[in-house]
């Protein structure tokens, strides 16, 4: 077993990579190696069998368990059992390819051949404004899938002519082979190479999809956005995947939804906040004022001797989530501006309002002189 490749090192991840992970690896390498994407191309037949022998053994944790501490060791019925514990000797003619099947997902008696397997599931993202994100919206998505061959129906053969049973396996897509060895005989299940585990030969390909039996086309949907949606969330059409073998379902769509920054509101959960400049005479007196909320403008009252800082909030005006019942709420952080531009007049006028009032109207600058200055 010293010639076998690190199992981590063929999917390419850490050893420390949890389950979602190694699936997701095995999922894209699994689709980049595929026979039926790769016709006549022996390292990508190669390279696909690596990945599935990793992977049915990185995906089982109790087999994942028994190859850290052990390595290739762990499978191998030379190294004295192995992982199983006990020898082999004396159990002559042992079917080693059950052990094997439920390693590679395969099976000695022929089922992997005609077995369904789902399509696979595909992303596809797009960027929103954050208004529509609010409202809701409609979106025409482009994106390519793998469909069944129209012409073939998926059979991978010429109109007028049928996929014939593998001569080389049976049609099981799996042939066994029979090794003398000082333990005994033993039998292990390996896929056919004439028909690469398929279990039948197309001798004339169609001329459509070459032989493959499905075709990668692109696809533009509508998508309805649901109001409320927020950054980074998904919308999931089911079935709009790639399309599976052999009587299998079709994978789903994940439309990954980026919304773009607005540039007056901020959005943290249902909530939506806003930062609301607000004059020095609005904010001593206090008054109406214009406020943009996800409606428009409109009025609010600002209580007098407001300052910086104070935050004021109108309940129920933030963001309904998709499916939810209750908005969430407007916050309105208030920010007295200091005038700028002003004339001489309008100086005269403060500096006269400043001689009237001196600092004892102001409550925050009082403190500070008390407590530096022991005024």
């Amino acid at each position: 077993m010293a010639d076998k490749r690190d199992y981590y090192e063929i999917l390419g991840v850490d050893k420390k990579a949890d389950d979602a992970t190694i699936k997701k690896t095995y999922r894209t390498l699994t689709k980049k190696y595929h026979p039926d994407l790769n016709p006549g191309d022996k390292d990508a037949e190669e390279k696909f069998k690596e990945v599935n022998e990793a992977y049915a053994v990185l995906s089982d944790p109790e087999k994942r368990a028994k190859y850290d501490q052990m390595g290739h060791a762990a499978f191998d019925p030379s190294a004295g059992g192995g992982a199983y514990g006990g020898g082999f000797g004396g159990f002559g003619g042992f079917d080693f390819g059950d052990i094997f099947s439920s390693f590679f997902g395969g099976s000695s008696r022929g089922e992997s051949a005609s077995a369904s397997t789902r399509g696979d599931d595909l992303e596809v993202q797009i960027t929103i404004d954050f208004m529509e994100a609010v409202r809701g919206c409609k979106k025409d998505v482009t994106y390519s899938r793998t469909e069944r061959c129209a012409d073939c129906g998926g059979t991978g053969a010429e109109k007028g002519t049928a996929p014939e049973k593998c001569t080389a396996c049976g049609g099981t897509g799996q042939v066994r082979q029979t090794q003398r060895t000082p333990l005994g005989m033993f039998q292990t299940t390996r896929t056919c190479p004439q028909c690469r585990g398929k279990g039948r030969i197309v001798k004339t390909p169609c001329s459509s999809c070459r032989g493959r039996g499905f075709k990668g086309v692109k696809k533009t949907l509508t998508v309805t956005i649901p109001a409320g949606i927020d950054n980074r969330q998904n919308v999931v059409l089911r079935g709009q995947g790639d399309e599976g073998q052999n009587g299998g379902g079709a994978g789903d769509l994940y439309i990954s939804v980026n919304v773009r920054p607005h540039p007056v509101f901020e959005r943290k959960g249902n909530d939506v906040y806003c930062e609301l400049p607000i004059t020095f005479v609005e904010a001593a007196l206090g008054g109406e004022v214009d406020v943009p909320t996800l409606e428009g403008t409109e009025k609010l009252n600002v209580p007098s001797e407001t300052q910086t800082g104070t935050v004021l909030t109108m309940r129920g005006r933030g963001i309904c989530p998709p499916g939810g019942r209750s908005r969430g709420n407007l916050y309105l952080q208030c920010v007295v501006e200091t005038p700028k531009g002003l004339t001489e007049k309008q100086k005269d006028i403060l500096r006269s309002f400043g001689d009237a009032t001196g600092n004892k109207n102001y409550q925050k600058k009082q403190s500070l002189l008390r407590r530096f200055f022991n005024k």
